[in-house]
């Protein structure tokens, strides 16, 4: 590595790499191992559990959480629910790559999540008719500020939204991936 080797200085005599440099290097080197693991942790899924409400008044607006493991939500019936608005994709994506590395197909009941594991299921409720589908989180999305889940075109076809391009919707994680 460049930052290692002996510099030379005019007359031929070596230097040592200043000590600043080497430390820049380490601390750099520490936190891509910190966003790697962060990001293995994104993609597994992780629910906060409220542990207690603050005491002090000038605590009112904080709250501790735990995260709790996949096994343990499961034992205690907790499940990832999020309220928001979907949109839907098809023709511009139809035939492309997903996320999960299958083609895309807007025929096929799918979704776009920007967390949710790929190759999980996924219940998804129009809040507007009550009308539910369920669909296999195989991409990564939306990328439009204020969605939380994208939809293929049959699934948009089947809670009813095709034609105003979004819907207030409630997603429920069913299961997660077997991957």
């Amino acid at each position: 590595m460049f930052l290692f080797r002996r510099l030379s200085a005019p007359g031929g005599v070596a230097k040592k790499p200043p000590v600043i440099q080497l430390v820049i290097v380490s601390l750099m080197a520490q936190s891509c191992t910190a966003i790697s693991g962060l990001s293995a942790k994104n993609d597994q899924s992780l629910a906060l559990t409220p542990v207690s409400s603050a005491t002090n008044a000038g605590d009112a607006n904080i709250q501790k959480v735990n995260a709790t493991s996949d096994s343990l939500q499961k034992k205690r019936g907790v499940k990832h629910n999020l309220s928001g608005t979907a949109s839907w994709y098809g023709p511009g994506f139809h035939g492309k790559k997903t996320a999960s590395g299958e083609m895309y197909d807007q025929n096929k009941l799918t979704a776009a999540h920007k967390t949710l594991p790929l190759g999980s299921k996924a219940r998804v409720t129009n809040l507007e008719n009550g009308s539910a589908v369920e669909v296999e989180i195989n991409d990564r999305g939306p990328f439009v500020e204020g969605r939380i889940i994208d939809l293929s075109r049959a699934a948009a076809g089947a809670l009813g939204f095709v034609k105003s391009g979004t819907a207030p919707v409630q997603v429920e994680l069913i299961s997660a991936s077997s991957n």
